[in-house]
This record gives structure tokens, C-alpha cells and sequence, in this order.
């Protein structure tokens, strides 16, 4: 029952990562063809409007929300084909504590990073 609800979430972390990719890659990437999200004229990537989005909450959330859910995704996938060799159950334990320190470890400096970009930008450096 336990190893089924992961996978559920794991599941719902694809069709959450297709969302937020597919609105990333649309506003980044084709930003030049919708012109989806350029507030302040030109490109969607020019810097100035990079520091207006880095400024803007929704923006910093969803960055924390994708990274997170990409970072339990990939992570959940690799033990899942790691735990396919049939290892020992010490093996197996260690290699999901592992991963969960490197995830959180991973979430927490991408976290810091997206909150930091956020500051920098509410604060008007452009460096």
C-alpha cells in the first residue's frame, strides 16, 4: 500500500512537472512567437524582463514548485530502477536515505537560490 501511494505521487509529480515545463517553455523559450509574458516590451528573455518576473511572487513559487517536484520525480525514478537489482534491504534503505538527503540538500540550495533572485530583483539591482 505504501510503495502505491509513492508512486501515485510520483505519477501526479509528471503530469504537475508537464504543466509547469510546458508554461516555462512556452513563456522562455517561444516567448519570441506568443509573446505570452514580455511586460516590459521586447524579448521575454531580456534582462529586464527576467528581473521583472524574478520579482514577482507567482514566479518564485512556481520555480520552487517545479524544482521540487522535478527533484522528487527524477529522484523516486532512480531508486525505483536502483531498487530493481534486488538488493538487500540495508542497501535499500540506504540508498533512499541517501537520496532524500540529496534531494532535500538539492531543494533547499535551489530554494535559496529562487528566494535570493526574488530579493534581488524586489530590491532594483541590476547588476
Amino acid at each position: 500500500m505504501g510503495e502505491t501511494k509513492y508512486w501515485t505521487w510520483h505519477m501526479a509529480a509528471g503530469v504537475v512537472i508537464l504543466v509547469l515545463l510546458g508554461l516555462h517553455m512556452l513563456i522562455m523559450h517561444l516567448g519570441g512567437i506568443t509573446h505570452l509574458y514580455a511586460p516590459l516590451g521586447g524579448e521575454a528573455i531580456s534582462k529586464a524582463n527576467s528581473l521583472y518576473r524574478d520579482g514577482q511572487l507567482f514566479f518564485t513559487v512556481t520555480y520552487v514548485l517545479l524544482l521540487a517536484v522535478a527533484l522528487y520525480h527524477g529522484l523516486y525514478g532512480l531508486r525505483t530502477i536502483l531498487f530493481e537489482l534486488t538488493l538487500k534491504p540495508a542497501a535499500e534503505k540506504a540508498i533512499t536515505f541517501v537520496l532524500l538527503i540529496v534531494g532535500l540538500g538539492l531543494l533547499g540550495l535551489g530554494t535559496w537560490g529562487a528566494i535570493a533572485a526574488h530579493a534581488i530583483a524586489k530590491a532594483g539591482v541590476r547588476g
